[in-house]
C-alpha cells in the first residue's frame, strides 16, 4: 500500500514537471517566433511620416538655372519638375508620369518632358502629346520674387 502512494506521488511528479518543460518549451518557442517575426512585420510596414502641407516652396536663386533647363525639386512628399525655357520663363510641372507615377525629366534637345517607362511625350504646357498617358501634367504656380524662384499650388485645378 506504502509503494502504492509513493508510485502515485512519483507519477503525480512526473507528471507535473513534465508538464512544467512542455510549458517552459512552448513560452521559449513563442517568444522566439515573436522575436522572428516582429521585425520581419515592422520591416514590412511603411514608416510613419508626419504629413507636410505646403503652399508654397523657394526653390532659389533665378541666377542658378540657364536657360533651358530643367532640376527635380521636392514640394513635401512630391516631387515637381522646374522648367526654364529657352525665353527665360519658368514653369512648374508635377514629376509623376499621369500613366503609371514613373518620374518624368525635361529634354533640353526636342524641349519636352518625357517619361522614360513607356515613352510618354509631354509639351511644355504639360498637355499629353505621345505615348500612354491619359491627361496632363499637374501644374503648379511659378513667380519670381526678389530674384528667388517661388513655386505655389496651382488652386485652379
Amino acid at each position: 500500500m506504502i509503494e502504492n502512494k509513493e508510485n502515485s506521488n512519483k507519477d503525480k511528479a512526473t507528471t507535473s514537471r513534465r508538464s512544467f518543460l512542455d510549458m517552459a518549451l512552448g513560452v521559449t518557442a513563442l517568444a522566439w517566433f515573436g522575436s522572428v517575426v516582429y521585425p520581419v512585420f515592422r520591416f514590412l510596414l511603411p514608416p510613419k511620416q508626419p504629413a507636410i502641407d505646403l503652399n508654397s516652396l523657394n526653390v532659389g536663386p533665378l541666377d542658378e538655372f540657364k536657360n533651358n533647363s530643367s532640376k527635380i525639386v521636392r514640394f513635401g512628399r512630391a516631387p515637381v519638375l522646374l522648367v526654364r525655357e529657352k525665353s527665360g520663363k519658368m514653369k512648374a510641372f508635377s514629376a509623376k508620369c499621369t500613366h503609371l507615377d514613373c518620374n518624368v525629366q525635361y529634354k533640353d534637345d526636342t524641349e519636352q518632358i518625357w517619361c522614360a517607362c513607356h515613352n510618354g511625350l509631354y509639351d511644355l504646357e504639360g498637355r499629353n502629346v505621345s505615348g500612354p498617358p491619359p491627361r496632363p501634367l499637374q501644374r503648379y504656380e511659378v513667380s519670381v520674387v526678389n530674384k528667388n524662384i517661388i513655386i505655389s499650388r496651382n488652386e485652379g485645378v
